[in-house]
This record gives C-alpha cells, structure tokens and sequence, in this order.
C-alpha cells in the first residue's frame, strides 16, 4: 500500500479540476489530483467546443482537457490514476483511500471536482451517435445544428429553455414528452407552446435512434386514447437529453452536506463545504450554468479558498 502527503488533494479533473491544478501547483501548495474514472471528465466526449475563450477556431474536447492537463502537470501537479472509494472526514489531515486500500493520500486540504453526468434514457443508440447527434448541452452544441431539424427530451423548466434556445437556431424543434402535460412553469409552457417552430409530442417516448453514420432520426411511440402506440419516425439530426444531471457524490454522501438533488453545498460566496478544510468546484457543486467556463472560474476559486485555509491552519 501506498502513503502520499500533500497540502491539497484535487479530487476529478476536468476542466474545474486541472485549474484548480494549475493554481494550486502555482502557490506551492504541492497538489496531489486523483483523476477519476474519465480523465478530463465530460468533455473528453465532446468533438468540438466552440464557447471556450482562447480558441479562436474552437477546440476539440479532448484536445481542451489535454491542454489544460499539460498546463497544470507543468506547474508541478502529481496526477495519479484511479477513484477515491473513502474519506474521514472526522479530522485534519483528512485520509483518503484511493482504489480500495491500494493508495491513502492524507491531506491538508480537499477540493471535490467529481462532477456531474447527464441522464440519459439508457437506449444503445445514445452511445453510439453520443457527440454524433446525441447531446447533453444545447448551449454547448446546438450551434452545430443551425437550420436542421432536431429533439428534445424533457418537459421540465430545462427542456422548455433549451428547446427555445434551439428555435433560436434549428429549423424544427420537437419536444418528446412522456407525461400529458409539460412539469415547467406556466410561463415556460406559455412561450414553448406559442413557439411556431416547437412541436409537443406529449404521451411519447423514444423507442430508438437511428443513422448510418450519424444520427438521422429517431422512432417514437405515442401512447394514443385507446392504449395502443402509435409508432412514427422523425427526421432530426440532433437528439438533446434534458431530463437532468446526477452530481458525482456518492462517497461523499453522509460526510459532506449536500442539497436535495445530491449537489455538494457550498457556503455563500465562498467554495468551502460544511467541513472545513474541504471545498468543491465545478458541476458537482453547480446545479445551475454546468458550463466548462464557469466550472474552471469555480476551480481557480476553490484553489485560491484552499490556499487561504493553509496558510491560517497550518505551518506552511
């Protein structure tokens, strides 16, 4: 077994992750990061992103989080592979279990940078044209589908907003609803349902996606007065899943406060969470904008508040 020491371990990359990375190797705070499963989180699925300043021709996902490691490993970040499976909480230095028992980093800082992962319905297909036509992000990839037909999944306040977004840009939006009615607010319903360029399925579901190299339709089942479905397919080149997010937060769960949702808490302004010492940046402490942009400001902040505590707690 294993035993490293730092004044701060970043727990998930990504791109909250490397900046906090990149900071906290800068303050000479000697991070350890533990990377996760999916090294570079989400948007190491993500072909092109063209929302993050500095590319001026947009960027590949992958190619992003290569960037952003390669800057961070630089400055002196320790990467090491693998999961962290336990924390205690109950003291300083906190002690950490990396892989079972493999590894325990025990640190004087934490940052939770594990994210959050979009829903999905669980079909084959979503995997297979994942990036190719399935997306999580309207505001990240419905550029890519300007005057093209396109879904959404959803009938919450989420779906409403990024179905509006995508009228914006698309030539047809369909919204796939499974219930009767659609659970957003009165003014969401108002502005979907008045949008020329919305069609409602309600009572449908998706039964599969379809496309020979990339996604061209979908087949939808209708749930009709008498019971029967009504089976159809829609030609859409892009399939946008707006049916919610699930925070990375499990092994926290029970040792760090977290919201209803499973979103980690943090305290007003700050990043720090209910245990002091330990902060959380990124998607799995912003159920709100989920954004690369934001969670990498939410990294440096995190870094910086991490920074603070040790040199007040510590002999540093």
């Amino acid at each position: 077994m294993s035993e490293f020491k730092t004044k701060c371990l970043i727990i998930g990359s990504g791109p909250a992750g490397y900046t906090a990375g990149i900071y906290t190797s800068r303050a000479g705070l000697e991070p350890i990061m533990v990377e996760g499963s999916q090294p570079g989180g989400q948007l190491i699925t993500t072909t092109e992103i063209e929302n993050f300043p500095g590319y001026i021709e947009g960027v590949a996902g992958p190619r992003l989080m290569e960037d952003l490691r390669a800057q961070a490993t630089r400055y002196g970040l320790n990467i090491i592979s693998g999961e962290v499976t336990d924390i205690d909480v109950s003291k300083r230095p906190f002690a950490v279990t990396v892989n079972g028992s493999d590894t325990t980093i025990v640190a004087d800082t934490v940052i939770i940078c594990t994210g959050a992962k979009a829903r999905y319905l669980g079909l084959p297909e979503e995997e297979k044209y994942l990036g190719m036509g399935v997306s999580a992000c309207a505001t990240c990839d419905g550029f890519f589908f300007r005057n093209r037909p396109v879904a959404v999944v959803g009938g919450g306040d989420t779906a409403c907003e990024e179905a509006l977004y995508l009228a914006n840009l698309c030539s047809k939006v369909y919204m796939i609803v499974r219930k009767d009615y659609l659970r957003a607010s009165k003014v969401m319903q108002k502005r979907v349902m008045e949008n020329e360029k919305i069609s409602v399925l309600f009572n449908t579901n998706t039964k599969s996606l379809y496309g020979k190299d990339v996604l061209e339709g979908a087949k939808v089942a209708t749930k009709t007065p008498s019971g029967i479905d009504d089976i159809q397919d829609i030609a859409i080149d892009g399939f946008f899943l707006a049916i919610g997010h699930a925070p990375a937060t499990e092994v926290f769960a029970g040792k760090i406060e977290l919201d209803e949702a499973g979103y980690i808490k943090v305290q007003g302004n700050s990043t720090a969470t209910n245990v002091e010492g330990i902060f959380a940046a990124g998607d799995v402490a912003d159920p709100v904008y989920q954004q690369a942009i934001s969670a990498a400001g939410m990294g440096c902040r995190a870094a910086l508040d991490a920074e603070h505590f040790v040199m007040l707690h510590t002999d540093a």
